[in-house]
């Protein structure tokens, strides 16, 4: 089953994948949706009753930042632990992993 559509990858019985991008500084903000850019950094976030990922992305000559929340905290740690080693990947191609 590919990464974008696994039931897991969802907070709240909502899908995750992708995230939205919030412009973190470069050439220009373009607003970019949807699985667009380059994975740079992951990383853990813990917000009080959720667990998830941030991730930021080059595109464009600028970062982006997405947040992915999860309600399976054990999911949550081995898709942290994929995307560690997917970094410089796009994230159209991670996206479709099978997982």
């Amino acid at each position: 089953m590919e990464l974008r559509t696994h039931p897991f990858m969802s907070y709240r019985g909502r899908p995750n994948w992708p995230p939205r991008w919030v412009w973190l500084g470069g050439k220009k903000n373009e607003r970019p949706t949807g699985e667009v850019g380059v994975l740079k950094e992951v990383s853990r976030y813990s917000l009080l009753s959720s667990d998830g990922l941030t991730l930021v992305i080059e595109y464009n000559e600028s970062a982006y930042m997405g947040l992915l929340l999860f309600d399976d905290f054990g999911f949550c740690r081995k898709i942290h632990d994929l995307l560690k080693t997917l970094r410089d990947r796009p994230i159209a191609e991670i996206g479709s992993l099978d997982i």
